[in-house]
């Protein structure tokens, strides 16, 4: 205590200087209180409750969807046949972040995702920074895969009762539309599947998720029968710039991997089974790519692609000269793209969980029921923002926003892994990625290549949304970050 005798001036120079700016944008939050701080949220906790299975689920729910039922009709005239290696690009790509997604994972079992590992490697800003680009990857994709839905919406309500929901009212401004009402609807009963809580979550995705495994099959299985070799004439049209283009827009078909990523704090052994879940789900869906890219394009020249979003449901149409097939797609389409609005939206709400337990965004986000164990005021904002903005944005442009937001934050993954093998080398992990930092290293070149290939348009959008996203920081999360203060265990 100081002598109360001693001058005001004197005591001033005594009394321990607050940090800088700097050394306020840097801290980092100990993995140590990262991990005791998981699952506890405003008014309650989140109940663990999923397994191996669900999380793997989990992570194809949110990445088997769009990407090839929707996505791949975008691609393809930028790479025409040479699509297939378009997919191995993305894959490869994808594979090497989840290398480092999966150590990180098994070490750090918590909810932010990337964010969360940022914040313990990296600093707070950096940490900022990857969770405004995760709100980008989860936000938008969960408004860009809902697009995709309304169309095989209308290709089941045409083959069913030949009839189609009007343009004006199943596409967006700038798409023929005025408000896309079939986007809007899905978001909305993804949100009611959420607010019943994370295990009831899990089972009907998990439903969903086999039913669209089914229906790729189904498809390869039917359209190889209409396989012309002719038809990869003039494998690359376009050359490798085109190749290239197409891997950077079917980046956002593996966009989701990550998402048993975002379940740390409601599985029943995180650390064993979070870095499996990523590995395997990653596997299985980039097989699946794969096959399915190579028999499109072998049963529909490439110059066609560009007609419809719809495009398995036409090709089953076409090969089997019946209708039947194609509305059988189409109707396992609007459940498997449904799984992966689910899923997503899911792994949204829990990284602004995190987010708003650091005190980063507001307390409304990381208040949880204490029936359901979910955070409810958090799904319902969430959802009303994602349905809104999938009912008003075209799908190639959101598409492609969520790709560089996803690449961004991918490439930090890479380098946190490092980070955090040298900074803490003593730290169990249940999964280590193999020739670090050489792998991690590739992973992060590759990210910043795929970047490099997104359109000029997508890098001016990306530097309007991080700049209101430092605004936002500085006004708010800045202030109100409760790293400033000792845990309560510290004090």
């Amino acid at each position: 205590m100081l002598d109360q005798g001693t001058p005001p001036h004197q005591r001033s120079r005594t009394a321990p200087a607050s940090p800088g700016l700097f050394a306020r944008l840097m801290r980092r939050k100990p993995v140590e209180r990262l991990v005791a701080e998981g699952g506890q949220g405003e008014g309650g906790s989140l109940r663990r409750s999923l397994g191996l299975w669900q999380l793997t689920m989990i992570s194809i729910g949110a990445t088997l969807g769009t990407g090839i039922f929707v996505v791949l009709g975008e691609a393809v005239p930028k790479a025409g046949p040479a699509v297939t290696l378009s997919f191995v690009i993305a894959g490869v790509t994808a594979l090497f972040s989840a290398l480092s997604y999966a150590e990180l994972a098994g070490t750090i079992p918590v909810a932010g995702s990337s964010y969360s590992y940022a914040y313990a490697t990296m600093g707070e800003l950096i940490a900022w920074i990857c969770g405004w680009c995760l709100v980008l990857e989860y936000g938008v994709s969960v408004a860009a895969v809902a697009v995709g839905w309304g169309e095989y919406l209308n290709e089941l309500l045409d083959g069913t009762i030949g009839v189609t929901i009007p343009d004006a009212l199943s596409a967006p401004p700038g798409d023929g539309g005025v408000f896309n009402l079939p986007a809007l609807i899905v978001v909305l009963l993804a949100m009611a599947f959420l607010l019943g809580g994370a295990r009831e979550s899990a089972r009907a995705n998990t439903f969903m998720v086999a039913v669209k495994i089914a229906a790729l099959v189904l498809f390869c299985a039917i359209g190889v029968q209409g396989f012309r070799s002719g038809n990869y004439e003039n494998f690359m049209p376009l050359g490798m710039a085109g190749v290239s283009a197409a891997g950077a827009t079917l980046f956002f078909s593996y966009i989701g991997f990550d998402a048993a990523s975002t379940a740390g704090e409601e599985a029943k052994n995180a650390q064993r089974d979070l870095p499996r879940a990523i590995m395997l789900s990653l596997v299985i869906v980039t097989a699946l790519y794969v096959l399915v890219a190579a028999v499109a394009v072998g049963a529909k020249p490439w110059q066609r692609f560009g007609d419809s979003e719809a495009a398995l449901a036409q090709i089953m149409r076409e090969v089997t000269g019946q209708s039947f097939w194609g509305t059988l797609l189409a109707f396992c389409a609007v459940i498997a793209i449904a799984s992966v609005v689910l899923t997503v939206l899911y792994g949204q709400t829990r990284i602004l969980f995190a987010m708003s337990r650091d005190g980063l965004v507001p307390q409304v986000f990381s208040k949880v029921h204490p029936k359901t164990g979910t955070p409810r005021a958090n799904t319902v904002i969430v959802s009303l923002f994602c349905g809104v903005l999938a009912a008003a944005i075209p799908l190639g442009q959101l598409a492609d926003a969520t790709s560089i937001g996803t690449l961004f934050a991918f490439g930090l993954v890479n380098i946190a892994v490092v980070v955090l093998r040298r900074t803490r080398p003593e730290m169990p992990r249940t999964f280590r990625v193999p020739l670090s930092p050489v792998l991690p290293a590739v992973g992060f070149g590759l990210c910043v290549w795929m970047m490099g290939s997104l359109s000029a348009v997508t890098w001016v959008v990306f530097g309007v949304w991080m700049a209101v996203g430092l605004v936002v920081y500085f006004l708010y999360g800045h202030r109100r970050s409760r790293l400033a203060s000792p845990a309560p265990s510290e004090k």
